[in-house]
């Protein structure tokens, strides 16, 4: 079994301690533990990010294996269960706490309340405007990672991130709608969940005043 001592030094090639060190710190929450959220989820635990916070209602299905960070073991099984035992086998020492409900206007800021950062990983638009309105509202130290735009196999590109307000980033094409009759592909998908991850600790390093 390999130690935290050794995760960290498999690290420190890679980019400076001090890094590491404030990465370790962080706490992010995320909403949505499909195409987007498994990935972004696996991404920050490969970065260091010490303690994550994922929050979904849904098993997975046979219909997810296309674009989400699952395999057929994890068939029937709760995404938070699932997705939990998958970053303990990528990093052990990664903290990781869930909630296994399904996201509401009453419940929202409730749920995320002292997370400083919220990736936004809903599939449908009006869950995605109903999170971030919650939060925007209600959670007033709370920074949002939204992911909007990512369907079909289009110019991956065209996939940007843009600052939408002082505490919104939105991450995506910004037009492709699944609703368009444009599947969900891999690799575009994952293409958006990397702009959200790197967001998230663009926005956390920046933080400690480190310019990037």
């Amino acid at each position: 079994m390999i130690t935290k001592e050794d995760m960290k030094k498999s690290l420190d090639g890679r980019f400076p301690i001090e890094w590491y060190d404030i990465l370790n710190r962080a706490e992010v929450a995320i909403a949505g533990l499909g195409g987007l959220g498994s990935h972004i989820a696996v991404m920050l635990a490969r970065s260091g990010i010490g303690r994550l916070h994922l929050v979904d209602f849904d098993v997975v299905d046979i219909s997810n294996l296309n674009r989400q960070e699952y395999d057929v073991r994890h068939l029937g099984i709760k995404k938070t269960e699932a997705l939990t035992d998958r970053l303990k086998e990528i990093n052990p020492y990664v903290d990781i706490t869930s909630d296994d409900i399904r996201i509401t206007p009453a419940n929202a800021a409730y749920i995320f309340s002292g997370y400083p950062i919220v990736c936004e990983a809903f599939d449908k638009a009006e869950e995605k405007a109903m999170l971030i309105s919650a939060l925007l509202s209600e959670c007033r130290d709370t920074v949002i990672v939204s992911g909007n735009g990512m369907a079909g196999l289009g110019d991956a590109n065209g996939i940007k991130t843009r600052m939408a307000g002082r505490r919104l980033y939105i991450c995506g094409d910004e037009s492709t709608d699944i609703g368009e009759g444009v599947g969900l592909m891999a690799p575009r998908v994952s293409v958006c969940a990397g702009h959200q991850a790197n967001q998230v600790i663009r926005i956390i390093l920046e933080k400690e005043g480190i310019v990037l």
